[in-house]
């Protein structure tokens, strides 16, 4: 793995890279198709350490990972502009992760039905009534007649990086570089 450069954004912070993992909304899987990147973007649950994600059993993505399975799936939360008098060091605060490692078919109904309901949970916590059955993921076909695939990813290596929001240097419609200085308009 190659080390951050910046070594004093690095996140080593397991509880906060862990969070924020749990919480985050969209990740994004970089697959290579023979030379050519391919990058999608997901929705996905961080549990007992491992990335799952769904997706239809045909198209590229399945194509691509039949072929290679080695990734990188990236999840980046942009938390707002931090403006300094000095235009170079107006910057963004953010946290990142990128994990590394090979994505795995998950075959085991009792997995697959469980990591479906994890989803669930995280973006429509309560809507439904009643948890998910394994005969729902079983027989379940999209408009195009694809079957779901689960999909999961335990990572060999990971990296985060983050820039923490400084509330004092935070970006407002309106804000002028005289309110830095204390003498606003």
């Amino acid at each position: 793995m190659f080390p951050i450069r910046l070594q004093k954004r690095a996140c080593t912070d397991d509880f906060k890279i862990n969070h924020f993992l749990i919480h985050a909304q969209t990740g994004f899987l970089g697959l290579s198709d023979g030379g050519l990147p391919y990058v999608v973007p997901l929705n996905f649950i961080w549990w007992n350490e491992t990335v799952y994600f769904h997706g239809a059993t045909e198209g590229r993505k399945m194509s691509i990972l039949e072929q290679n399975a080695q990734c990188c799936f990236t999840i980046s939360e942009e938390y707002g502009s931090m403006t300094s008098p000095v235009p170079a060091h107006t910057d963004t605060a953010y946290m990142s992760v990128m994990l590394f490692g090979s994505v795995e078919l998950v075959t085991g109904l009792d997995e697959a039905t469980a990591a479906m309901q994890q989803m669930l949970d995280k973006y429509v916590p309560g809507y439904y009534d009643t948890p998910l059955t394994k005969t729902h993921i079983d027989r379940h076909r999209s408009s195009l007649g694809s079957r779901t695939a689960v999909l999961k990813l335990k990572p060999t290596s990971l990296s985060a990086k983050e820039n923490e929001r400084k509330e004092e240097r935070m970006y407002y419609p309106g804000k002028k570089i005289g309110d830095d200085y204390g003498i606003g308009d």
